[in-house]
């Protein structure tokens, strides 16, 4: 059975930066697409940032140029580096893979003060 653990969330003033981590457990193939999505209260989750094994990545246009992601394929791993970030970036961030299913994280938050 597939778990994916995140781990990096937290509290941080605006402008800092913090780092999230997911790793996935119970298989050993990689899988062809992953990422990261996000809800704040009162919101639809969206998709942040994602990453493919063919096509690249694709970003949220509020997060452009702020948010890096990245994958250790070998480890079956993904990364959200998040730079000068806002407190509208304020939400719980959840990871995210795909291949031929969805499978989701638990969700961390990451809480950005003014």
């Amino acid at each position: 059975q597939v778990q994916l653990v995140e781990s990096g969330g937290g509290l941080v003033q605006a402008g800092g930066s913090l780092r999230l981590s997911c790793a996935a457990s119970g298989r050993r193939n990689s899988f062809s697409r992953m990422g990261w999505f996000r809800q704040a209260p009162g919101k639809q989750r969206e998709l942040v940032a994602s990453i493919a094994t063919i096509g690249g990545t694709n970003y949220l246009d509020s997060v452009k140029g702020r948010f890096t992601i990245s994958r250790d394929i070998a480890k079956n791993m993904v990364y959200l580096q998040m730079n000068s970030l806002k407190p509208e970036d304020t939400a719980v961030y959840y990871c995210w893979m795909y291949d031929s299913s969805n499978y989701w994280g638990q969700g961390t938050q990451v809480t950005v003060s003014s």
